[in-house]
């Protein structure tokens, strides 16, 4: 997604929580994989809708986000702010 690139995921693990809607979900084996290929090489709306998406979905991950949830949660457990 930050490459600005159409992406292909699997469905399992926590592969979905973070694509979103903004990737082909699909189970990891050659045959979906493959099917999911041919539509985005097939499907010019849906590259476009994937890459929007996209980049509305890398947005709401940053490093400076990521620090201070991380700050938020070891406050939390400190039961004090750092």
């Amino acid at each position: 997604m930050a490459a600005g690139t159409p992406v292909i995921a699997s469905n399992r693990g926590a592969l979905p929580e973070v694509a979103g809607d903004a990737a082909l979900l699909v189970e990891p084996e050659e045959g979906p994989i493959v099917e999911a290929l041919g539509r985005l090489a097939a499907e010019e709306g849906l590259r476009e809708v994937l890459l929007a998406r996209g980049e509305a979905r890398i947005a709401l991950f940053d490093w400076r986000r990521a620090a201070e949830m991380t700050v938020r949660v070891y406050e939390e457990a400190a039961g004090e702010p750092l």
